[in-house]
């Protein structure tokens, strides 16, 4: 039987929770096949990070049109391309402060290239690699600050439920402002994400989530990111194939966390 969770086209890890079916987990990362190779790590001359994470809800939760929510975090959420030689890689990204850094999944960029933001109203910003941790699969990259839209917030983890709705935005494929919904499936579900990182949880999304989501984000009704989306389960045996209704995103908290390590160096 193959290995049941494959991140990328040249790269393996083992372990992660088993499956009652044939399955692997995708990382959703490239249209042109940039996975693999090492992640470069720049460090960044700038202050001590400061990530927005959101207040605490209003009492009741206000949920409200689900259109309205994406249409308020469109505009900071980016397409991401790693050029390589000929080849093409694409990922995405979100905004996470008013310095210009974008969060994205380390897979994204790990195989080294020229990296290019592409922002929500067309603009192509070229961006450096701020730092990467291929352990927990985020990296930081930054924008010039004058070119970066708005921030989005985080929200906090310990008030995720499960049930309550959620979209995945980003570039599946590379159709960049794809707005995909769903609610959380589960929480704190054991799988292995990054290369070589150890065993961790990541919350558990039945909206659809295909190769080029990586890096972009997962947001509640209240337009706070919750999770930076990462992973996928498929059926096919080789690892490839599109959403089951089975995907994954690193907690808002530990995503947070992440990305303010990075940028601190």
């Amino acid at each position: 039987m193959p290995d049941p969770w494959d991140y990328g086209e040249s790269r393996r890890s083992r372990g992660g929770v088993g499956l009652l079916v044939v399955a692997a987990v995708l990382a959703a990362l490239v249209v042109g096949g940039l996975a693999g190779g090492a992640a470069g790590r720049m460090m960044a001359q700038v202050p001590a990070p400061t990530v927005p994470q959101a207040a605490a809800a209003p009492a009741g939760g206000a949920a409200g049109d689900l259109s309205a929510v994406a249409a308020r975090v469109q505009g900071s959420v980016t397409s991401i391309e790693v050029r390589s030689g000929g080849r093409l890689g694409t990922g995405s990204g979100f905004v996470i402060d008013r310095q210009g850094r974008v969060l994205t999944n380390a897979h994204v960029v790990g195989g080294g290239g020229r990296v290019t933001v592409v922002l929500a109203d067309g603009r192509r910003v070229a961006a450096r690699v701020v730092g990467s941790d291929r352990a927990r699969d985020l990296a930081v990259l930054a924008i010039p600050a004058e070119q970066s839209p708005a921030p989005l917030p985080f929200g906090r983890s310990s008030q995720v439920r499960v049930g309550e709705p959620v979209l995945a935005l980003g570039s599946p494929l590379g159709l960049q402002g794809t707005v995909t919904s769903g609610i959380v499936s589960a929480l704190d579900r054991e799988v292995r994400l990054g290369e070589g990182g150890a065993a961790g949880t990541a919350l558990q999304t039945d909206a659809s989530i295909n190769p080029g989501n990586s890096g972009g984000p997962l947001v509640n009704a209240r337009g706070e990111v919750i999770g930076v989306n990462t992973a996928i389960a498929t059926l096919m045996r080789d690892g490839t194939g599109g959403s089951i209704g089975i995907g994954f995103a690193i907690p808002a908290d530990r995503a947070r966390e992440g990305a303010q390590r990075l940028i601190a160096g």
